[in-house]
């Protein structure tokens, strides 16, 4: 998911943190200055559902507005996504193959 806060709050007229952050203040959702700018800078640590709904509230606006999907980030077991490989390089780690200490070979898999 792709949090879309800062361009969300531009478009209804919000262009600084800390008027977000008054204006959901007055509604009941006390923000602390560093987490105001986890959610601004576009990573937030972690997020109630509650305090979504405060900010859809405020913004006037959809989950959907706040929430943008990237199906494209998602893989599935033993495949690399686009976005993660892209984030790891071209590079790919080596696969890790158990050895018994005692030099006997392990049973088939």
């Amino acid at each position: 998911m792709k949090w879309n806060l800062r361009l969300t709050a531009a478009n209804k007229g919000v262009w600084k943190a800390s008027e977000l952050q008054r204006s959901l203040a007055e509604h009941g959702l006390v923000i602390s200055a560093g987490k105001m700018s986890g959610l601004w800078s576009g990573h937030p640590v972690s997020l109630k559902l509650e305090d979504l709904d405060v900010i859809c509230v405020v913004l006037g606006c959809e989950i959907g507005d706040l929430l943008i999907p990237e199906p494209g980030k998602v893989s599935r077991p033993g495949q690399q996504s686009e976005g993660r490989e892209a984030a790891v390089g071209a590079t790919v780690a080596p696969v890790v193959v158990p050895k018994r200490r005692d030099g006997r070979s392990l049973p088939p898999m």
